[in-house]
């Protein structure tokens, strides 16, 4: 579910078709057209597995090899970019305080993911009845980054900074991220850089955490 239809074309124009013109063969982008559509026409509280299944022209069981729930369909791209967090954290440079490790990192996930990949949980949340599952959803997302993120931190800290504050902070930068995010996916095609507008959002987070995450300069 994205600003342009771009994505998913191979797809749709290289497997061989079924008599009702969709292809046989699916793919993730496949069974995302079928759902966004069917959210579209009957709401997303309306729609199940077994219709976007049948509308995809693929059976149950090739629903759950994409996805583990319907839900996911909300969070495609969102999902791709949340996976890549580890990775990021190791990229990390070293030999730098560990708030600016922090908002190093989550910076540069917000830098990774496309531009055009709005959830349509977000996007479409009027026409498809999603708010309340994007909060729903949302949160174990929430919790995921929020905790690798605690951990990445924990690791860069010095030993006696309080466990409870690396949390928080973890917590906090989450949150500062995850509004920018919103505020991002909401200004329609005038939205301008993701990267840059988490940046703006992180940084005083970041640097309101330093005194008690950073280590101490000798006396």
């Amino acid at each position: 579910m994205t600003d342009s239809d771009d994505r998913g074309t191979n797809a749709r124009t290289e497997a061989p078709r079924s008599r009702g013109g969709r292809p046989r063969a699916s793919s993730r982008r496949t069974l995302e057209d079928a759902a966004s559509e069917l959210f579209l026409e009957q709401g997303y509280a309306g729609t199940t597995i077994d219709q976007i299944a049948q509308r995809a022209g693929v059976g149950r069981n090739t629903f759950f090899n994409y996805f583990a729930a319907k839900s996911d369909l909300l969070w495609l791209d969102v999902d791709d970019t949340i996976a890549a967090l580890p990775g990021i954290l190791d990229a990390t440079p070293v030999g730098i305080d560990p708030s600016a490790a922090l908002e190093h990192a989550v910076t540069a996930l917000a830098a990774r993911h496309p531009h055009g990949a709005v959830p349509i949980a977000l996007s479409q949340r009027e026409p498809m009845a999603t708010h309340d599952e994007f909060l729903a959803a949302g949160l174990s997302r929430f919790l995921l980054v929020a905790h690798a993120l605690a951990g990445f931190l924990a690791a860069r800290a010095d030993d006696g900074v309080d466990a409870t504050i690396v949390r928080v902070a973890a917590n906090a930068v989450t949150a500062a991220a995850a509004t920018a995010a919103g505020a991002w996916a909401l200004a329609g095609v005038e939205r301008g850089d993701l990267a840059a507008d988490v940046g703006r959002a992180i940084a005083p987070v970041c640097r309101g955490f330093a005194p008690q995450l950073d280590p101490k300069p000798p006396a």
